[in-house]
C-alpha cells in the first residue's frame, strides 16, 4: 500500500479519536446526558410507528410508498363483487337490510351459475320475514358459502350482543350444509385498513379463506399471515355511461353486478340475458355485499393519497386476490429492525465525530438521512413487508444522536474555548484573543514584517533589591509588579510580548492592527510609569524595612518588525525581531541619562495623536548611528511652554545660541523639573546633527 492511500485512510480514524477526546472532556455530566439522549435516539428509532406524532408521519410515509409502489392492473376478474347500494334499498323501499328474498333469488341464480365460492358480507343479526325462504336455499347451496359472522368482542362498533345471539342461531341451522361462518373482521387500527385482521382461535378464519379453503385452495390461504395487504391500481380510466351520460366507477380492480340483475328468476332464464352474466359468475369468487354511500365504507392505505374510500366488500376481493397470487409480504426479523437502529445511531455518532465542518459534511449528511428514508421504499418495492418498518424513525434519531455528540464535543470545545480565551487573555487583549479563537490561522507558525508600537520598560535597581532581601519576597514583589503592568497593557488591547526579569516588553499592531493602536500604546506607556509609581508607594507601605524601588522606565518606538510565532511545533513563541524592538529598549535605557521616565521617538510620538508630548533634542542612541528625535509625555506641562520647548530645540539647528538662552530661561522658571534641566547641559556638547551622543556609542 502506498504512503499518501494509508494516510488518507487513517485520517478519518484520527479525526474520529479526536472527535471522541473532545467528547470525553466535556466533563462527566455532559457524557451521562449524552448518553441518555443516545439511548432516546434508539429507542425513537425502533419504536417510532408507536409514538404518536411519529406513528402518525411513519404510517403517512408507509402510504405514500405503498401507493408509489403499487401494481397497475386493468382488472381482477377473479373476483366478482354483486353489490346492493343506496338505490336498490329505496327501490325496494328498505332502508337496511337488504330484503333477503331478494338475496335469496340472487344465491340461486350464482349457485345455478356454477360460481367457484360464495362470500356473503351481510350480518344476518335480526330477523326478517324471509328469513325462512334464506335459510332453505342456503341448505340447498351446491356452491360453497361463506356467511359473515362477527361478535361483541371483536367487532363492538358493528354488533350488539343481542344480535350476536340471533346471528349465532341463525349460523347454527347451517349446520350440514355447504354453508359455514366466515369472520369479516378487518382491521381498521390507526383510522385505516392497511394490514390483515389478526388471528383469533375461537373466531372462524377470515371470508377470503373460508372461500378458497372451500373451494379446495387451501394452500393458497396464507395461513397465520397478519401482514401488509397488498392493494393495487386499476389502468382503466373512468367511462360515461351511454344511457345516462354519467361517469361510471372505475376505480375498483374488480368487476361490479347489481344485485338486482338476479331478482327476477325468470329473466334469468332468457338465454341472452344469462350468457351475459354467466362468465362473471362461472368459475370465479362471487363476493355478495353492499356498496352504500354511508355505510361499510373502508379507508385503505390509499386513501389518504387518492381520498377514495371503497366499500369493505372490495377489501375482502383484495385479500382474495393476494392470496391467489401468493402475494405474502415477506416480513422483517426484529433482529434485523435492531441492528438497523443500532447502525443509525452509530453512523450518527462517528459523523459527529469526524469534527467535519462546512460544507464538507453536507452530502455525507444528506446521503445518510436519505438512505434511511429510502431504505423502506427500496425494501417494500421487493415484496417486503414494510409496516412497522421504521423511516422516520432512524431519521430524527440520527439527528438527535447527532446532535447530543456535536453539543457535548461543543461544550466540550467551550471549556477548551474558554481555557484557551483565558490563557491567551494573559498576554492579549480579550478582544483580541477572541479574533485569534476564531481565526487560528493568525497564529500560524512563521513570521511576517509588521509596524508595530513597541513599549520597554524596566524597574530601576531591582536587581540590587534582589540580592537584598529573601528569594520568597522577590518572588512576591516580582509577581505583583508584573501583574499591574501586565493589566496596564492589556487594558489597553496591546500584546505582551516577554518579561525579561522585571523588564516588560509589549506592542500593538499584531497580530490585529487597529487606527488607534498608536495612542493605545502613548496611553499605556504612560500608565506604565504611574503603575510603577504606585508599586513604588504599595511597596513601602507593605515593609518600611524593604529596600526602596526605583522607579520604572519606558521607552516607546514606532517601526519595522518580523513578527510572528518562533520555535517548532512542540513549543513556539510569539514574538516580535527586530532593530525597533533594540530602540524601544534603548530609549528606556536613555530615560537615566535624560533625568526621564517615558520617553518616545518622534516616528511614535507623532502617530499618537496625542497633544502632550514635549520635545527633548535629539540624540544617538547606544549601538545606532541614526539619530533620534525625542518626545517626552508632560500632560501636566503648559501648552505654551510645551511650544516655547518645541521651538528652542529646534533653534538648535540653526542658531544654537539663541536656543540655549530660551532652553536655560525655560529651565529657570521650572527648577523642579530635572529633564529640563538634563536637556539644558546636553545641548552644550551636541554633535554637527545637533544630537547628542549617548554614552557607549
Amino acid at each position: 500500500m502506498k504512503e499518501g492511500d494509508l494516510v488518507a485512510r487513517e485520517a478519518p480514524l484520527r479525526m474520529i479519536n479526536s472527535g471522541w477526546r473532545s467528547v470525553r472532556e466535556a466533563g462527566p455530566k455532559r457524557l451521562v446526558l449524552t448518553g441518555l439522549l443516545l439511548l432516546l435516539a434508539l429507542l425513537l428509532a425502533r419504536f417510532s410507528w408507536d409514538v404518536p406524532f411519529t406513528g402518525q408521519a411513519e404510517r403517512a410515509l408507509y402510504d405514500s410508498r405503498a401507493y408509489t409502489l403499487a401494481q397497475e392492473v386493468e382488472g381482477d376478474d377473479r373476483v366478482t363483487m354483486v353489490v346492493y347500494t343506496d338505490q336498490t334499498l329505496f327501490d325496494y323501499g328498505k332502508r337496511s337490510p337488504l330484503p333477503r328474498d331478494l338475496l335469496a333469488n340472487a344465491l340461486t341464480a350464482i349457485d345455478a351459475m356454477g360460481a367457484k365460492a360464495i362470500g356473503i358480507d351481510i350480518l344476518f343479526d335480526q330477523p326478517q320475514a324471509e328469513d325462512e325462504e334464506l335459510i332453505a336455499v342456503l341448505q340447498s347451496m351446491r356452491t360453497p358459502v361463506a356467511v359473515a359472522f362477527a361478535e361483541t368482542e371483536t367487532n363492538a362498533a358493528d354488533i350488539e350482543y343481542f344480535q350476536q345471539e340471533y346471528l349465532v342461531e341463525f349460523l347454527n341451522r347451517l349446520e350440514g350444509s355447504n354453508a359455514r361462518p366466515a369472520s369479516i373482521r378487518l382491521d381498521d387500527q390507526y383510522g385505516a385498513t392497511r394490514v390483515w385482521p389478526q388471528v383469533f382461535d375461537h373466531l372462524p378464519p377470515v371470508l377470503g379463506r373460508v372461500m378458497l379453503e372451500d373451494a379446495g385452495q387451501g394452500p393458497l390461504t396464507m395461513p397465520g399471515y397478519e401482514g401488509g395487504i397488498r392493494y393495487r391500481h386499476t389502468a382503466l380510466e373512468s367511462q360515461i355511461d351511454a344511457e345516462t351520460g354519467q361517469a361510471m366507477d372505475a376505480t375498483s380492480i374488480f368487476p361490479m353486478l347489481d344485485i338486482t340483475l338476479f331478482a327476477d328468476p325468470a329473466l334469468l332464464e332468457i338465454p341472452a340475458i344469462a350468457e351475459e352474466i354467466r362468465p362473471a359468475i362461472e368459475g370465479k369468487y362471487v363476493l355478495i355485499g353492499g356498496d352504500l354511500t354511508d355505510f361499510d365504507r373502508v379507508e385503505t392505505t390509499f386513501t389518504s393519497i387518492d381520498g377514495e374510500t371503497p366499500p369493505g366488500l372490495e377489501v375482502h376481493a383484495a385479500l382474495i386476490a393476494q392470496m391467489l397470487d401468493g402475494a405474502a409480504l415477506s416480513p422483517i426479523s426484529p433482529y434485523y429492525l435492531w441492528a438497523l437502529v443500532i447502525l443509525v445511531v452509530i453512523a450518527a455518532t462517528l459523523t459527529a465525530l469526524l469534527e467535519l465542518r462546512d460544507w464538507r459534511i453536507l452530502p455525507l449528511l444528506a446521503g445518510q438521512i436519505l438512505l434511511f428514508i429510502g431504505l423502506p421504499y427500496f425494501l417494500h418495492a421487493r415484496g417486503v413487508d414494510t409496516y412497522g418498518f421504521p423511516a422516520i424513525g432512524p431519521a430524527l434519531g440520527w439527528v438527535i444522536a447527532f446532535t447530543a455528540v456535536t453539543s457535548a464535543a461543543r461544550a466540550s470545545g467551550a471549556v477548551q474555548r474558554r481555557f484557551a480565551q483565558g490563557a491567551l487573555g494573559k498576554y492579549l487583549p480579550q478582544s483580541i484573543a477572541d479574533e485569534i479563537i476564531e481565526k487560528p490561522e493568525l497564529l500560524r507558525l512563521g513570521g511576517e514584517k509588521r509596524e508595530i508600537y513597541v513599549l520597554f520598560s524596566d524597574l530601576e535597581g531591582f536587581t540590587k533589591m534582589s540580592h537584598a532581601v529573601e528569594p520568597e519576597m522577590v518572588a512576591k514583589l516580582l509577581n505583583r509588579y508584573l501583574e499591574m503592568l501586565s493589566q496596564v497593557v492589556l487594558d489597553h488591547d496591546g500584546i505582551l510580548d516577554k518579561f525579561v526579569g522585571d523588564a516588560v516588553v509589549a506592542f500593538w499592531g499584531a497580530p490585529i492592527s487597529r487606527p488607534d493602536d498608536a495612542r493605545r500604546a502613548a496611553e499605556a506607556g504612560y500608565a506604565i510609569w504611574q503603575a510603577g509609581e504606585a508599586f513604588r508607594a504599595e511597596v513601602a507601605a507593605m515593609d518600611p524595612d524593604l529596600p526602596k524601588i526605583g522607579k520604572t522606565r519606558v521607552g516607546l518606538h514606532f517601526g519595522e518588525a518580523v513578527v510572528g510565532n518562533f520555535g517548532g511545533e512542540n513549543r513556539i513563541q510569539y514574538t516580535a525581531l527586530g532593530d525597533s524592538m533594540n530602540t524601544a529598549a534603548r530609549l528606556e535605557s536613555a530615560n537615566k541619562t535624560l533625568k526621564t521616565s517615558v520617553m518616545a521617538s518622534a516616528e511614535f510620538a507623532t502617530r499618537s495623536g496625542l497633544d502632550w508630548w514635549r520635545r527633548m533634542g535629539r540624540v544617538v542612541l547606544s549601538g545606532r548611528a541614526q539619530p533620534v528625535d525625542l518626545y517626552e509625555p508632560a500632560p501636566d506641562f503648559a501648552a505654551a511652554s510645551r511650544a516655547e520647548l518645541a521651538e528652542a530645540v529646534a533653534l538648535l539647528d540653526t542658531d544654537r545660541a539663541a536656543a540655549l538662552e530660551r532652553l536655560q530661561s525655560l529651565a529657570a522658571a521650572n527648577p523642579d523639573d530635572a529633564a529640563l534641566a538634563a536637556l539644558v547641559i546636553r545641548s552644550h556638547d551636541l554633535d554637527m546633527d545637533g544630537a547628542y551622543v549617548m554614552a557607549g556609542k
